[in-house]
């Protein structure tokens, strides 16, 4: 489930009933303050910054900035956007303060159960990916298994972990550890891991802090030793983001207790309203650094407050999805396939290639989501099938590279050892070939730089009664008086007939210069004498030439 689902929702439907609106009144913008104000509380987030939000909204609606803009619904909605901006800590986002002289300390700190563990094998990960050699410190010896359950995210993320107490261990059963049973001194661990890593040239070491059910003395007394014995570079908190307004109350007491220097969101995904993870940058002060949002390793991002606000508003988030693709596309092999693609070799093996550094962006879903507008079609995503890409994969493994190379050569026997090889049916087989088949049509047309077999723009696809038509309808339609008609009928079949015994070629009977808008400069020249006639839905845009 994508971040903040239920409040894009609520906040989505808080903007319909303006779209329709040329001019907002008072009423109006009131009413939608009132559903925004309804989905913030709904979505958990702090009283006292609902309250602020929606009267900075309002002061700013009821302003000359919607009123004297061309559209005031999408000035009102630009508003929103820029104070929910606010809200998550725009202006305070900034990466992690390393040191000068390595290693760079970073501790953890927050409730049991906020997945402080979970997130320093993520944050390892990020961290190691970005060219560092991270260190993860073993320092939580109170809650049973904490250290088994570092060592084991260290080595899925491939990061080390410093761990010379083992801390409560339970085999399970009535063996169950005891609640608050510490082994072990926490503080020295710490201490004793920078020189480990000083000395083993690790440029970073995240220290991984033991926590509570709630905030109590003790707690906090640990967290300050800890703190004071290595003076770490970051104090992150890290908070879950489905605790409701506890979230808020929890921030203030760290705040106060450690000092955090800034805030990690994880259960990101998970959206149960959530909205209290919003408040804690506006109202600590302190910015959000990194966001959580799924299980894997890879599932950990940059908090970056202006994105998530296009997020939460349904605006999409292109940059992230840009900066991905970036990260794990291949240039050269996309270089290949736009050739491959533009000779007309594009096959199923080039397919599966690309196919599968999508899949490295990460789900399917989350990609999706990130798309503006995807929220209208939230139950579609939430109904998508991620094993539907395994049997498509698996179809084409099952196929020779000949076959790969050339689908035309599958017939039916091929179709029926390829579908029991992947263990799928033969009309899923058929399905894909034919949305092969399709897209390779397609992306061919598109390839050619002349745009021969595009509609409208030459080619054998350019048919002459079609552009007559068009022509026509901008020309004029037929008029409503007998003699009128009769007299622009006549006058239609003697520009026919003089065309034609004139010797020209056929096409639109009003591709005449002077009838037409005028062409950019140098486009005329390219056009020529026989391509003087604008293309059908030329004057439409994207949306008429795809009509």
């Amino acid at each position: 489930m994508a971040a903040f689902s239920s409040l894009t929702d609520r906040l989505s439907n808080a903007f319909k009933h303006l779209k329709s609106k040329g001019k907002l009144s008072e009423a109006d913008i009131d009413g939608t303050i009132r559903e925004i104000r309804r989905a913030l509380l709904d979505a958990d987030v702090a009283l006292d910054v609902v309250r602020s939000f929606t009267g900075r909204i309002r002061e700013r609606a009821l302003g000359t900035e919607v009123s004297q803009a061309l559209n005031p619904a999408q000035q009102v909605v630009k508003i929103v956007n820029e104070e929910l901006t606010d809200v998550l800590g725009a202006g305070v986002d900034r990466p992690l303060n390393f040191a000068k002289n390595p290693p760079t300390i970073i501790m953890l700190a927050g409730l049991q159960g906020a997945g402080k563990t979970t997130l320093a094998g993520k944050l390892g990960y990020w961290l190691k990916d970005s060219g560092h050699t991270p260190l993860l410190v073993a320092a939580d010896l109170q809650r049973p298994n904490a250290v088994t359950q570092l060592q084991v995210v260290g080595e899925r993320a491939g990061v080390p972990v410093y761990a010379p107490e083992k801390g409560v261990q339970s085999a399970g059963g009535e063996a169950v550890a005891s609640p608050g049973l510490t082994t072990g001194d926490p503080v020295k661990v710490a201490r004793d891991s920078v020189a480990f890593a000083r000395q083993k040239l690790y440029d970073t070491v995240i220290i991984d802090t033991a926590g509570r059910l709630g905030v109590d003395e003790e707690l906090m007394r640990q967290a300050r030793d800890i703190r004071d014995a290595v003076q770490p570079n970051e104090i992150l908190f890290v908070i879950d983001a489905m605790i409701g307004q506890d979230a808020v109350q929890t921030a203030k007491a760290f705040d106060e207790g450690v000092d955090f220097t800034g805030v990690v969101l994880s259960k990101l995904d998970g959206d149960a309203r959530g909205g209290a993870a919003l408040s804690v940058a506006s109202v600590t002060g302190k910015p959000i650094l990194f966001a959580s949002t799924g299980e894997g390793s890879k599932d950990f991002e940059v908090f970056h407050p202006d994105r998530m606000a296009s997020r939460i508003l349904d605006m999409g988030d292109i940059l992230t999805l840009i900066e991905q693709a970036q990260k794990q596309f291949d240039e050269e092999e996309a270089r290949k396939a736009a050739v491959k693609i533009s000779d007309g070799s594009f096959g199923l093996d080039d397919f599966l290639d690309q196919l599968q550094q999508v899949r490295k962006l990460g789900p399917m879903k989350n990609l999706l989501g990130m798309i503006p507008g995807m929220a209208a079609h939230r139950k579609e995503l939430e109904q998508f099938d991620e094993r539907e890409i395994d049997r498509t994969e698996a179809i084409i493994r099952s196929m020779t590279p000949a076959e790969r190379r050339d689908p035309s050569i599958i017939d039916g026997s091929r179709r029926a050892r390829i579908a029991y090889g992947s263990g799928v049916t033969v009309s899923q087989v058929n399905a894909l070939l034919q949305r092969f088949e399709q897209a390779a049509k397609m992306m061919r047309r598109m390839s050619n730089k002349a745009g021969a077999g595009m509609p409208g723009f030459g080619g054998p696809s350019m048919g002459g009664g079609k552009g007559k038509g068009k022509k026509g309808k901008k020309k004029g339609s037929k008029s409503g008086n007998p003699m009128k008609r009769e007299a622009e009928e006549k006058a239609l079949r003697d520009k026919l007939a003089g065309k034609n015994s004139g010797g020209k070629s056929s096409g639109s009977a009003f591709a005449k210069k002077p009838q037409n808008p005028a062409l950019p400069a140098g486009l005329q020249d390219v056009m020529g004498d026989s391509g003087t006639e604008l293309p059908p839905n030329f004057g439409g845009g994207l949306s008429g030439l795809l009509h």
